[in-house]
């Protein structure tokens, strides 16, 4: 049976302060927020916005918002606003609810998964990862495959430095290659 991230996290807590050597349970990192992104990379192409905005929706089970661009680049012919990504911010229950989904399901669908590595987590204590193909998730199955596109995820904590970070998402299950 597989056990929910939050029920996990209060399990692992007792643990977590030995290995931290930490006395108080407010000083263990905790989940602040999962950051969930997709750039579009076609600024003129509407309609693949709103179809990577209405997948990443259908993904997080939250509306994702579009994001303009910082600052023009004429190279690119990119103008200071327009559309070339989409991004959700979850929090609370649909953190732990979209997080549960992508331990337990949608990785151990991606092809040859064999892990991530520990240079995923950075100095501030934040893990980022990237997913190839947004199909491993089970609300996307039975679309076309022709737009696959791929996503960055990132989980951020509370940790004050990397180890403080490696401890904790080794505690959660966090699957890191041997």
């Amino acid at each position: 049976m597989i056990i929910p991230l939050k029920e996990k996290i209060e399990k692992i807590k007792p643990a977590m302060r030995e290995a931290l050597g930490v006395k108080n349970d407010l000083a263990l990192p905790r989940l602040v927020k999962v950051v969930v992104s997709s750039g579009t990379g076609k600024a003129k192409d509407k309609k693949r916005n709103e179809l990577v905005a209405d997948r990443l929706g259908k993904i997080t089970g939250q509306k994702a918002a579009l994001r303009g661009a910082k600052k023009s680049i004429a190279t690119f012919k990119l103008r200071q606003g327009d559309v070339i990504g989409v991004a959700a911010t979850l929090r609370g229950p649909r953190m732990y609810k979209f997080l549960d989904k992508l331990f337990n399901i949608a990785m151990p669908r991606m092809r040859d998964f064999k892990g991530y590595t520990e240079t995923s987590i950075d100095d501030l204590g934040n893990l980022t990862i990237g997913i190839r193909e947004h199909v491993v998730f089970p609300e996307t199955v039975d679309e076309e495959i022709k737009d696959v596109f791929g996503m960055s995820v990132t989980i951020v904590t509370t940790a004050k430095d990397k180890k403080e970070a490696l401890t904790f998402f080794k505690q959660i299950g966090f699957p890191f290659k041997k």
